[in-house]
């Protein structure tokens, strides 16, 4: 039941370089953001959270392969923990490595508070192109909306659109998917044409600008819940709303 209530963060970066900073920043962003909150654990193969007194140290020594180690906070009872992850070439928008930073968050009224704020930090420290934070149970019916294969025609759950495999996406700026609270980069809202002050004032309305001139874009004033049928419609009207995303407006 946990898993199934939890917040999930994703965002989309550029790939690791060479002696990337960016692994760093982003765990001290996601600190400043989360009051109160230490990452400065790992994991140990058994499951054991092992203390790291030189955490900085020891996550740039762990950065290697286009991908970081995950940290977190050490506490099993309110587990917050983020790691990346490399997405190659062939897997990805315009045929780039990315950086997939992942993220979990509680589910409780602290994890609420702080959710908006630690996204809009983990995507700015990683120079995200886009990404998005959402309930757990929401996100498993986003994700079947990929179509990976072509032979795979199954229908998306709850009505929802198909849209293109990562893959098969021609540029990493355009979002792929929607989520409850969706970090946009200032390119990513350029490619999708947000915003339209004439066509977007209930969006407006729930966004904020980031330092960068990214958006910050909330769906619903709750998580979201696709068993709500009002949370339903307003994810439907918002992929309307932006065919590029999923790369639905392209052949």
């Amino acid at each position: 039941m946990a898993a199934r209530r939890k917040m999930t963060l994703i965002v989309y970066a550029p790939a690791l370089v060479g002696d990337d900073s960016r692994p760093v920043a982003v765990v001290h962003g996601m600190e400043r953001a989360f009051p109160g909150l230490r990452l400065d654990w790992r994991v140990a193969e058994d499951g054991r959270p092992i203390a790291l007194p030189q955490r900085d140290a020891w996550l740039a020594e762990g950065t290697k392969d286009g991908s970081f180690p995950l940290v977190c906070n050490g506490d099993e009872s309110y587990p917050v923990m983020i790691s990346g992850w490399e997405l190659p070439a062939g897997s990805s928008p315009g045929g780039q490595a990315q950086l997939e930073v992942h993220a979990q968050l509680p589910p409780d009224a602290g994890g609420r508070a702080a959710v908006a704020d630690v996204l809009e930090a983990v995507a700015e420290s990683a120079r995200a192109y886009w990404g998005h934070a959402t309930p757990f149970r929401a996100s498993v019916d986003i994700a079947r909306q990929t179509r990976n294969r072509p032979d795979d025609l199954e229908p998306p759950p709850r009505g929802l659109p198909v849209i293109k495999s990562p893959g098969a996406m021609r540029s990493p700026e355009t979002p792929h998917r929607l989520g409850w609270l969706n970090y946009w980069s200032a390119a990513a809202a350029q490619a999708i044409g947000f915003p339209d002050p004439a066509r977007d004032a209930d969006l407006l309305s729930r966004a904020r600008r980031t330092t960068t001139g990214g958006w910050v874009v909330q769906l619903t004033d709750a998580p979201l819940d696709l068993d709500n049928p009002d949370h339903l419609d307003t994810l439907k009207r918002a992929y309307d709303r932006f065919p590029e995303i999923g790369g639905r407006s392209t052949p």
